[in-house]
């Protein structure tokens, strides 16, 4: 399998996740976006995996890339039927270009929180395995307000419907995550669009109090993420 990674920070690539592709010997290749670097040729490709980042999926005139990152991600998902897995700013442009929309949340959803699989979710199989309530961090204030036509809500929250959804048999993505480890926080923490709005949402020591809870479910997460890479290859390799 050759695994291709779209990037639009250097701090947010796939996390834990590099782990279990070392063990498996599995070839990833990251395209740094934000950097000008180019999309290959998909057809090279067994799966594609959409990262998070700090700009928003209509910042098209300050992030021009993203119309030419959408219209990949619409040909791989649609023509080339290919396994997708996005995780946050990934989950929304997997909504924004097959047709859904995506808004700011009255109420941004930052620190370890919990969100819950749906009936649905819970019979997906790329939740195999996983209990129906997962704690989880969450650094976004922009969700996917209205899914695709044909997606499949698989997990919520109090404050998003839609936290995590497939698309058709080939696609998933997670608005949280599950992929941290030990220095994610204080990397994101240095981005300063994440910065402010940890600051605004928990305060002045909004720092600490994230790098406290995250350190208290780390372990909890790396399981999740181990999980759903397991689940996510298995159904790759069908």
């Amino acid at each position: 399998m050759k695994l291709l990674v779209f990037q639009h920070i250097d701090c947010e690539h796939p996390g834990s996740l590099r782990g279990f592709l070392a063990e498996d010997n599995i070839q990833w290749d990251a395209v740094n976006l934000h950097r000008g670097e180019l999309i290959p040729d998909l057809d090279n490709y067994d799966a594609l995996w959409v990262m998070g980042g700090p700009m928003d999926v209509w910042d098209i005139e300050d992030c021009p890339w993203l119309v030419a990152e959408k219209a990949a991600i619409r040909r791989w998902v649609g023509k080339l039927g290919k396994p997708y897995l996005g995780l946050c700013l990934g989950h929304q442009l997997l909504a924004d270009a097959l047709g859904g929309t995506c808004g700011p949340m009255p109420t941004p959803e930052i620190g370890v929180l919990e969100v819950e699989l749906t009936d649905k979710g819970i019979a997906d199989p790329i939740f195999q395995g996983m209990t129906s309530t997962q704690q989880c961090l969450q650094w976004h204030s922009v969700r996917v307000a209205q899914a695709p036509e044909d997606a499949v809500v698989l997990a919520k929250s109090d404050v998003c419907e839609v936290q995590a959804m497939r698309i058709g048999l080939n696609a998933w993505s997670m608005q949280y995550h599950v992929e941290i480890e030990p220095d994610t926080v204080d990397n994101w923490g240095a981005v300063p669009a994440y910065a402010a709005a940890l600051k605004a949402t928990l305060g002045d020591d909004g720092l600490s109090k994230m790098k406290r809870e995250s350190e208290s479910v780390i372990e909890n997460c790396l399981i999740s993420a181990g999980q759903i890479y397991q689940n996510f290859m298995r159904l790759a390799k069908k």
